[in-house]
């Protein structure tokens, strides 16, 4: 198999002579060359050497190519070509792993460098003069066949690396076809207490892929019926409402949002969902979503909730509540907007300083609120003018 036609810039010419891919000493791999063959956009490109790290920062600075030490301990060498970062990696093998990290050796072997990858989709090389095609584990075969499967043992994959376990499922969600790979999800169940060892910043990292994809329900089905979120994320426990939000974004016409979509796995507590989200070491931003969307009260017009809890929160109560999503469809080009009211204005108009001020000013916003938030400076001042008016009766 060979790769189709691929257009290569000027940059990336002179940096894959440089990296001597004449002489057959570097390929293109991994991803880039999965979804060049499957006919997906791609982005990052990456690269395989058989040159030592330092020999390649030699080489990219005689030939006037930027070079960024970024993974140095790991053979990997960034070259900024035409602005754009290229990913160059030393052939490598595994001399000892312990489920987190491994602690490599540098190899000119390119079998023993496409061993050591997950799957056998990920293990593909190419070489860039011809395109001819490497496929040391039946790759393509399982490309072609919406199959995801581990090289070799899955259990010893597993173990040296237990991330495995949740890429497999997020792999399956993008690449599978039918139905997984039956020895690599008895792999995954078995070792599914393996992801306790892991850092929960890893954890969110590959959730929030997963859901970022189109289809992930499926994958999170499979996850909850064969108990592998149990041990870090007991709270999941079903994938219907997933599936729900999952329709009414595509009802919507929204993209499917990877924080409103765990928001949706998790129960409707924010108590839950705020200890979830500290957990995973989440954003405050996307903590407060979260418990934010575990309330699901709509409460008022999709512009006055937008208003009073902001666009992005308003969309997230909207589809994961009962209303029409075409009313999160309308926030989609909503401003905040800007109330030129301030409880100077309330005190010139007859108010004492003081904690009336600030109860006279909600009152007003929620005026305004109700008139439609007219941004006329007059309107705002009658409006200004009725909330003082009913604070200095109520304090009679």
């Amino acid at each position: 198999m060979k790769l189709p036609d691929v257009e290569t810039s000027a940059g990336t010419r002179r940096l894959l002579e440089t990296l001597g891919s004449k002489q057959g000493q570097t390929r293109y791999v991994g991803g880039w060359v999965r979804d060049t063959l499957l006919g997906l956009p791609v982005s990052d490109m990456d690269l395989a050497t058989r040159h030592r790290p330092e020999d390649v920062i030699a080489l990219l600075r005689k030939a006037g190519i930027k070079a960024v030490p970024t993974g140095l301990a790991h053979g990997t060498i960034t070259a900024v070509v035409e602005s754009r970062p290229i990913e160059v990696t030393t052939l490598r093998r595994d001399v000892a792993t312990d489920g987190r990290r491994a602690t490599i050796a540098y190899t000119d072997d390119w079998v023993e460098d496409a061993a050591r990858r997950d799957f056998t989709i990920n293990a593909l090389s190419a070489d860039p003069e011809t395109g001819e095609v490497h496929d040391y584990f039946g790759g393509e075969a399982d490309l072609e066949g919406g199959l995801v499967r581990f090289i070799g043992d899955p259990l010893i994959r597993i173990a040296e690396d237990h991330l495995r376990i949740l890429r497999f499922f997020r792999f399956h969600a993008r690449f599978g076809r039918g139905a997984p790979d039956e020895a690599a999800l008895d792999a995954c169940t078995t070792r599914a207490n393996d992801l306790m060892a892991l850092s929960r910043e890893r954890i969110a990292d590959e959730v929030t892929k997963l859901l970022s994809l189109v289809a992930p329900a499926g994958a999170i089905r499979l996850m909850i019926e064969r108990g592998i979120l149990k041990p870090v994320l007991p709270e999941i426990v079903d994938w219907a409402p997933l599936e729900r939000l999952i329709a009414r974004e595509a009802q919507a016409g929204l993209a499917g949002d990877p924080i409103r979509r765990f928001a949706a796995l998790l129960p409707a507590d924010p108590d839950v969902a705020g200890a979830v989200g500290a957990r995973l070491r989440l954003s405050n931003k996307a903590v407060k979503r979260l418990v934010s969307a575990a309330s699901r009260q709509i409460e008022a017009s999709p512009e006055i909730l937008a208003y009073r809890i902001g666009r992005e929160e308003a969309v997230d109560r909207l589809l994961l509540g009962d209303g029409d999503p075409a009313a999160a469809t309308g926030l989609l080009g909503w401003e905040r907007p800007q109330l030129r009211v301030s409880g100077g204005t309330l005190i010139r108009m007859g108010l004492a300083p003081g904690p009336i001020v600030a109860a006279t000013m909600e009152d007003m916003k929620r005026l305004w609120a109700e008139a439609g938030f007219p941004g006329d400076a007059d309107a705002q001042a009658r409006l200004a003018e009725q909330a003082v008016a009913q604070a200095l009766r109520a304090s009679q």
